[in-house]
């Protein structure tokens, strides 16, 4: 079994794990936003649909916080996918003033078509891969969100 890495060798460990997350994360973008000609979902609508599919009714403020992003970012991503039919607003008996967003059908439909696809190409990966190597790759991502947010909080680089 492995033992901890000390501090200076995780350090060095985990910087190396944040410049490939970099170019992954842009390519990604990339493909997400070359698809949006087939799917007709913006990322930011895509990842309103998507939250809104695992998460069910969230108001703009809840989906703008879990995704670490502005309220007026996601409300124009809402904004967007209600005028194409893929989202609503319904009263929330919590808040009278921050209605839920609830997916319509068309909605759903839109967002398990662009998830097929999208399980289609992460099935070419590869690399003989291990639930084992990916468990700790999440577990090791888990951690190093948590530290950036305790910094965050500190309010320091």
């Amino acid at each position: 079994m492995s033992t901890p890495l000390d501090p200076d060798s995780l350090a060095d460990h985990l910087a190396a794990v944040y410049v490939a997350l970099g170019p992954v994360y842009r390519r990604v973008a990339r493909i997400v936003e070359r698809d949006e000609a087939l799917s007709g979902l913006s990322v930011g609508v895509r990842n309103v649909l998507d939250q809104l599919r695992r998460d069910g009714e969230r108001t703009v403020p809840q989906l703008a916080r879990s995704q670490e992003l502005s309220r007026q970012f996601v409300q124009r991503m809402v904004n967007e996918a209600q005028e194409a039919g893929l989202v609503e607003l319904i009263d929330n008996p919590a808040h009278r003033r921050s209605r839920l967003v609830r997916m319509t059908p068309r909605g759903l439909e839109a967002i398990l078509r662009v998830i097929d696809r999208e399980h289609e190409l992460m099935s070419r990966v590869g690399g003989d891969l291990t639930d084992v190597e990916l468990d700790a790759t999440l577990r090791v991502l888990h951690h190093m969100d948590l530290a950036l947010l305790e910094l965050e909080k500190e309010g320091r680089p």
